[in-house]
């Protein structure tokens, strides 16, 4: 059978352009939200509900997906979870209400969280330590694509057709996407078409990957075991407080440029530029890290300084509320977002470093768990602010959460006394 060269990068690609259409299918809510909220006559609050639904169920699946990732293997969990979330998609383009419409994003949170997952399991499995900041960042890249793609196609076929066709159209290709996936991901272990060389780089990544996840952390065990370890907890905290930024840019700033900057829907388009520099971030925060790690620093450490830049360059993002003009307000939530991606990349990273390969996946579900959750509270939050203030305090707590999270995620560094002990 011939063999695939660079077979490991034709398989993150594939798991790219799932990411590419997770937050394509997430985004075309918020994107056509005042159009949807006329329609369907949904109050602010009302949309922070659908919102909040979506995240509920995200929550839930992000613990329960990683336990099936671990337990079936990605090839087969990743393609029920794609297969789910489109069908869901699909749905929600006949919502009428705001019950129906809640319910559809409720199913679409039950699957769009097993993209996470998995994704992080299959670049255990495929890529060496050196690797995986860079592989982390191409399939979180997806991400940021998908959400820059979103405003000119969202707004391209709700303004060609209507606001359904939006979610059946992008519905639809996660459908697609389900035959290349079926026919190209195994286990390296198990692939016909990997070649001899690409098998030994695999086979001595990952060698070397279980000792040194052997010395310096034992296998974690049963999954009550896992959500008490320090460095997971530390993690859920970390991202409970950053990502709300995420959630706030995806599933609020259309909404703000349209409220408080006057923006029309087709308008909104212009948000692509703000997902660009979210591409940059998850880019260069990969690679930033990979770099300090070739000079000599260890990877824990490479991230933990990443993060640190990030930290001081996420709170700019208060000032959008206190500028008049449109550049500029796209200008600081540009490096805002920039920021935040490449914090969150070498977050993720650090998860890889830190837990062991056979805990992976329901570990990194429980931690991204605390994603959701910090999303949950910000959605709730925000609509009541935007209710009853403005959304100027929205911003104003850009100022304090990654400092806050850097100390935290500090903790996590080594201790010069466990050098010795690590290295033996």
């Amino acid at each position: 059978m011939p063999r695939i060269p660079h077979l490991r990068w034709w398989i993150v690609a594939l798991i790219f352009f799932a990411s590419v259409l997770n937050y394509i299918d997430r985004q075309a809510l918020s994107i056509l939200a005042p159009t949807i909220q006329k329609d369907l006559a949904l109050s602010n609050e009302d949309y922070a509900s659908v919102l909040n639904w979506f995240l509920i169920a995200y929550t839930v699946a992000l613990i329960a997906s990683g336990k099936i990732v671990d337990r079936f293997g990605v090839r087969f969990s990743l393609a029920l979870f794609v297969g789910w979330w489109s069908i869901s998609n699909i749905l929600t383009g006949f919502a009428r209400s705001a019950a129906s419409l809640g319910a559809c994003r409720f199913l679409l949170g039950l699957g769009e969280a097993g993209n996470w997952t998995a994704a992080p399991k299959a670049v255990s499995e495929w890529f060496p330590a050196r690797e995986r900041a860079l592989a982390i960042g191409i399939y979180t890249l997806g991400a940021t694509v998908g959400a820059t793609l979103a405003p000119v196609l969202i707004v391209g076929l709700a303004s060609w057709h209507s606001w359904q066709a939006a979610f059946i159209v992008t519905g639809s290709a996660g459908l697609v996407w389900l035959i290349p996936w079926l026919w190209l991901y195994r286990r390296p272990s198990e692939h016909p078409r990997l070649s001899a060389a690409e098998r030994t780089l695999i086979e001595s990544g990952q060698a070397a990957d279980q000792a040194a996840a052997a010395a310096a952390a034992p296998d974690w065990g049963k999954w009550h075991r896992v959500l008490l370890r320090r460095e997971v907890l530390l993690l859920i905290f970390a991202r409970m407080l950053t990502d709300p930024v995420w959630y706030f840019f995806q599933f609020w700033f259309a909404k703000y440029l349209y409220d408080a900057r006057g923006l029309d829907q087709k308008s909104l388009s212009v948000t692509w530029v703000v997902y660009l520099a979210a591409d940059i971030g998850v880019l260069s925060g990969g690679w930033l890290s990979g770099l300090l790690i070739k000079r000599g620093t260890a990877p824990v450490r490479s991230r933990l300084w990443i993060m640190l830049a990030c930290a001081v360059l996420v709170p700019l993002g208060a000032v959008i509320p206190h500028v008049d003009a449109l550049w500029l307000v796209l200008a600081f939530g540009m490096v805002a977002v920039l920021a935040h991606l490449a914090w969150l990349i070498n977050l993720s990273a650090l998860v890889v470093d830190l837990v062991p390969r056979g805990s992976l996946a329901f570990a990194f579900g429980v931690i991204a768990a605390g994603s959701s959750l910090g999303g949950l509270m910000m959605n709730k939050a925000v609509g009541s602010l935007v209710t009853n203030t403005s959304y100027d305090p929205a911003f104003g707590f850009m100022l304090l959460l990654h400092p806050l999270a850097w100390l935290l995620a500090w903790q996590l560094r080594p201790r010069a006394s466990a050098t010795p002990a690590s290295s033996t």
